[in-house]
């Protein structure tokens, strides 16, 4: 058996599963988890793209099939093992599985599967297992063949292989010191779990919108995993051993070089996805987080808080749908990347009108007065406003659409993200949600304009709270002055400040983050007050910190003079006070005694 670098594409419908699989696997030299499917039609479609690429990024397949426990998705595993092995007979396939049915397992053999683990092997036999299958052997447990063959022989020799210690120690190297094998077991499984937690706990932390007491909380359980994952590198890995193994007890272990070659490769290799998977992948993320709540969080008022929930839904539902016919569109007539920077507003103007066009009705009517109103005609005429004062103001509209018409790579936050990785997924995602409520805005800001009081638009749109014409008005007066702080303040502070402010869909609701991006060009065109707003921040930056220490230096004086000179004058005064009240009495007593003698 070699020891070929591992290259698997793991396919499971359990996300908890995947992941902790994953971070367990990438700790391992010689071994890359390629990609990740939950799946059977994204994995023939990744499978297909890699045939047509390069065959060699993928040389074993390790998946579940049955994770119901239904006979019916048992059944569809097994003819999905099938399709694969006619598809593609050279390549090697794993099952690791809770299934334990001699009926379906004997029938996965018997169609070419070329091993089998269950769910809950040890991490080093789960490893030696994948190298055996990629080698091109068989692995099967003696259980498994058991059932196989119900009378063996004696002296039958079995027409497969079982990982010999060898390979086991190769992957994970053999200590004599007693137990060292069920340490390491342990150590493992219990790193592997905190990896998957740690994980998921710091990605709610970058959640945006999340409340104090809850960063708080997640913030003291991510201590507490790294420093259960150091104790368990401490207590379970004698010192002799970590020599041996250079196993780090570090926070953040140091890659070693098989693993970082390894994700320079992965970093190099082309992308497993096509711009539509890519698209699609993003999109469904989107549609997942569109379920959460939709209040909005921020302190900034938006247009479309004026509506019902179900109404905002519908509206961000319709706006992904005419961006994702858009980008069809961009696709057939053959965009260059270099013509994005020319047409990004005429594209957003075309996906707001299309957006007004679909939700309000291309024909529909209103009365006013006498007068029969067509909806749509009405809101296009507000549309240089609309362009000018919100759509082109929205950020990052290259970057997103460059990143789903060409799969570039996604620089943002001054960091330049790999197509494929996790990272470029989620900030793309986040400037996706800008967009959609953005745009959305924009649907809704004529309608306040043109149509806030009436009440046929109320009954079918409004929220319940904001339906009186007081609170309208109020709506709208407080939309209004949120574009003069923005004109006049807060974007000229989010320029100086080099950010953008994004919104998002957070699972409380929407929410507010910001981003770094370079904005110099247009803080060199700043002027009036924005310009004046600028400097008195430069100001502000120049002369607080001298005016802090100064203040600082005065209060210390002040405290000292009260406490030192004033006290304690004021105390002696007192004691003096206290003295002279006592000297007093006792010589009133002496006098009352002598008089009292005399008598």
């Amino acid at each position: 058996m070699s020891d070929r670098h591992l290259k698997l594409l793991l396919f499971d419908q359990d996300p908890i599963f995947r992941l902790g699989l994953r971070v367990a696997l990438e700790a391992i030299p010689n071994l890359e988890v390629t990609g990740v499917v939950e799946t059977d039609t994204t994995a023939l479609q990744i499978l297909a793209e890699i045939a047509q690429e390069d065959p060699k990024q993928v040389n074993l397949l390790v998946l579940e099939f049955g994770n119901g426990r239904s006979t019916t998705s048992q059944q569809l595993g097994l003819q999905f093992c099938r399709q694969l092995k006619a598809l593609y007979p050279n390549l090697p396939i794993l099952l690791l599985s809770s299934v334990q049915e001699q009926g379906l397992l004997l029938a996965a053999k018997s169609i070419g599967v070329n091993g089998y683990c269950a769910k809950g092997t040890p991490l080093p036999e789960l490893v030696a297992a994948m190298q055996e299958v990629a080698d091109g052997g068989d692995y099967w447990f003696r259980d498994t063949e058991a059932m196989a063959l119900p009378t063996p022989r004696a002296n039958a020799t079995p027409n497969f292989l079982l990982p010999s210690t060898d390979a086991i120690n190769r992957v994970f190297p053999y200590s004599p010191l007693p137990f060292s094998r069920l340490r390491n077991n342990l150590r493992l499984s219990g790193i592997a779990y905190i990896e998957a937690t740690l994980t998921a706990v710091t990605a709610q932390l970058q959640v945006p919108g999340l409340a104090v007491l809850d960063r708080a909380i997640l913030a003291g359980r991510r201590r507490e995993l790294l420093a259960a994952r150091w104790l368990l590198n401490r207590l379970l890995v004698s010192s002799q051993e970590r020599q041996e193994k250079h196993i780090p007890v570090a926070d953040e272990p140091p890659l070693t070089p098989l693993l970082s070659s390894a994700i320079e490769q992965r970093q190099t290799v082309s992308p497993l996805l096509s711009p539509g998977t890519l698209q699609s992948a993003l999109f469904t993320s989107c549609v997942s987080k569109l379920q959460f709540s939709l209040i909005n969080v921020t302190d900034v008022p938006l247009e479309i808080d004026i509506f019902r929930e179900d109404k905002k839904r519908e509206l961000l539902y319709l706006i992904l749908q005419k961006l994702a016919e858009q980008l069809d569109e961009l696709r057939a007539s053959q965009i260059q990347l270099n013509q994005l920077n020319e047409v990004k507003n005429t594209l957003i103007g075309d996906l707001w009108q299309a957006a007004i066009t679909d939700f309000f009705g291309k024909f529909s009517r209103i009365k006013l007065g006498n007068n029969n109103i067509e909806i749509v005609n009405l809101f296009l005429q507000n549309a240089e406003f609309v362009q000018r004062d919100i759509l082109n103001k929205i950020p990052l509209i290259c970057e997103l659409y460059s990143y789903l018409l060409f799969q570039t790579e996604l620089n943002i936050d001054n960091t330049s993200y790999p197509v494929v990785s996790a990272e470029a997924k989620s900030q793309t995602l986040m400037i996706l949600e800008n967009l959609l409520i953005q745009v959305a805005n924009g649907v809704v800001q004529p309608l306040l304009n043109y149509l806030a009081d009436v009440e046929e638009i109320k009954q079918n749109f409004y929220n319940r709270q904001l339906i009186s014409t007081r609170e309208i008005e109020r709506f709208r007066n407080d939309l209004s002055w949120k574009y003069r702080f923005s004109n006049y303040i807060n974007e000229p502070k989010a320029v100086f400040e080099s950010r953008y402010e994004l919104f998002v869909i957070a699972p409380r609701g929407i929410a507010s983050t910001s981003v770094y991006a370079s904005r110099n060009q247009e803080l060199g065109k700043l002027s009036n007050i924005p310009l004046v707003v600028t400097l008195l921040l430069e100001f502000s930056d120049a002369i607080a910190p001298r005016l802090k220490s100064l203040l600082s230096f005065l209060g210390s004086g002040i405290v000292f003079i009260l406490t030192q000179i004033i006290g304690r004058g004021l105390g002696l005064i007192g004691r003096g006070i206290l003295q002279g009240i006592g000297s007093v009495s006792l010589l009133e007593k002496n006098l009352r005694r002598n008089s009292d003698r005399t008598k």
